[in-house]
């Protein structure tokens, strides 16, 4: 047979698509497309170390000031909770009856929309407002919002003097807080195990009862100082406008020393008079937090009372870059706050971590590429190899820009599922490049043209190549099924491992057979059958 043979005509779509690129000038285009597409999708998209959950329910609170416990359960929570029943797509609710008032938790099936859910639970509040008892103040709905509950940053603040009062650590934490807050894609920040300021009133049991005071007396008096007076505005009639700027009822320890608690034998009684009033720091909250630094000399310092700054993203966003955004605002104050005797440490970074596990992942990826190129060099050959190789950057490629498209985030799970999808995904290429090589050895392949023989030998092996992933690709269809938390967690691996699969067989079919007619070589000599 001549090497003008009859054309072969392909029956497969393997072998439609090779005939298609094989001599089209747009494929090396095509090829440098996906590759560059693919590396910015992995800039792109964001990065976080786990992936988003969907996680909804609310909290009803109802608050009915006088009512006992009891009274709370039969006219509030238990109506409420059989109204609740008629909502669509809550899994469970658990109410909670307390002296002046009602707590009724609702939580979703694990991926129901948060918007949606919440909107129900408002609305079925709503509609039976009527069943509440009168005295029932206005229904409180307090969403659960996962995504921005849970932080990716804490700073933990500490002073190394001692001396140093604690009110004044939170308030130069507050005084970043601030500045952090406004950040981009910044969604909650919280401050843990702050003191607060706070003037302390310590009351002399017998000087209260040597006035034939009480202890409430004492409360109320303190209560029902006004601290903010408002600004009042009016017109005189010249039409002039007056503002009266009252300043603050308390600004010192004498101001609520001075505060009248009683009259007693025509005189007043201050609240001097019967405690001492200190200016300093919440006493009452007892909850701490401790710190221990590591030095240069390897050694960590003594515990050190600390303020835990955390900051919270919104969902979908970068990890890496709001961390990395937090970390340049710490910068700005760094010298101010040691000047003050103030130090931070980074206890927790989620985007630090993120971006370590994608670069990781990377890496691997291009160790595996490299230990498959030395297998097939010396199974096949180098040239083999080489086409082999070039096919796994661009599987990953589409698959990566796919998930950019379908809002999806790198995480540790999708890593996952690239890593689980590079050893199947090499499949379709081997099989493609191993049947081209059998074609160009066998014994009458001098004579036959070789666009045709890549064609013919690609076609070949379509229909089982196809059957095969696709026999994969069912394989992973029940994961997507799954429900509750697992289902959410694992939700990566079924939305890109297809993807990677089928993303294989094009590939395969494209480029292997357009690199092959570049790179192989048919052997000088005729085979011989044996």
């Amino acid at each position: 047979m001549s090497s003008h043979s009859a054309p072969y005509h392909p029956k497969d779509y393997a072998g439609k698509l090779a005939h298609g690129f094989l001599r089209n000038p747009l494929t090396p285009i095509l090829g440098i497309f996906l590759i560059i597409i693919g590396y910015i999708a992995l800039m792109m998209m964001p990065r976080e170390e786990n992936p988003q959950m969907v996680v909804s329910g609310s909290t009803v609170i109802i608050a009915m000031p006088g009512a006992t416990a009891k009274e709370i359960e039969n006219v509030i929570v238990k109506p409420l909770e059989r109204k609740l029943k008629e909502v669509k797509g809550i899994e469970n609710i658990h109410g909670m009856a307390m002296d002046n008032v009602a707590v009724i938790n609702a939580a979703f099936f694990i991926g129901e929309a948060k918007e949606n859910s919440n909107l129900k639970i408002y609305d079925k509040i709503m509609q039976n407002m009527g069943i509440l008892p009168k005295g029932a103040m206005q229904p409180i709905i307090k969403p659960l919002d996962i995504d921005v509950d849970i932080p990716i940053v804490s700073v933990a603040f500490y002073s190394n003097n001692s001396a140093i009062d604690p009110t004044i650590l939170y308030d130069r934490v507050k005084f970043i807080q601030h500045h952090i807050n406004g950040l981009p894609n910044v969604a909650v920040t919280d401050i843990k195990g702050a003191k607060k300021h706070q003037f302390n009133v310590q009351v002399d049991i017998n000087r209260l009862s040597g006035y034939n005071l009480s202890l409430g007396q004492i409360v109320q008096s303190v209560q029902a100082l006004s601290y903010n007076v408002p600004e009042i505005k009016g017109k005189t009639q010249s039409n002039e406008i007056v503002m009266i700027g009252v300043k603050n009822a308390i600004e010192s320890v004498d101001d609520v020393g001075n505060i009248i608690v009683a009259q007693y034998g025509g005189s007043a009684i201050y609240l001097r008079d019967v405690a001492t009033v200190t200016s300093g720091q919440d006493i009452q909250n007892f909850k701490s937090a401790l710190v221990s630094v590591k030095g240069s000399d390897g050694k960590f310092s003594p515990l050190k009372d600390q303020v835990t700054l955390t900051v919270s993203k919104l969902q979908g966003t970068n990890s890496v870059i709001i961390a990395d955004a937090v970390k340049t605002e710490l910068t700005k104050y760094k010298s101010l706050m040691e000047a003050q005797g103030i130090h931070y440490v980074i206890t927790r970074n989620d985007g630090e971590r993120a971006n370590e596990a994608v670069n990781e992942l990377v890496f691997h990826l291009l160790l595996s590429i490299v230990i498959i190129a030395i297998l097939l060099a010396f199974v096949l050959g180098w040239r083999e190899s080489l086409i082999v190789t070039f096919t796994v950057p661009a599987i990953l490629a589409i698959t990566l820009f796919i998930a950019y498209l379908t809002g999806q985030t790198i995480n540790r799970i999708t890593l996952f599922a690239f890593l689980l999808s590079l050893g199947l995904l090499v499949d379709a290429a081997i099989i493609v490049i191993e049947n081209i090589h059998r074609h160009f050895h066998a014994p009458n392949a001098h004579e036959r043209d070789a666009d045709q023989l890549m064609i013919e030998a690609t076609d070949e092996i379509g229909a089982p190549t196809n059957i095969a992933t696709l026999a994969i690709i069912l394989t992973m269809v029940p994961m997507a099924f799954v429900g509750q938390m697992m289902g959410q967690f694992m939700k990566p691996i079924p939305a890109n491992v297809p993807v990677a699969l089928i993303a294989s067989l094009f590939v395969a079919y494209i480029f292997t057979p357009y690199l092959a007619i570049r790179l192989l070589k048919k052997p000088q000599h005729p085979t011989e059958a044996h």
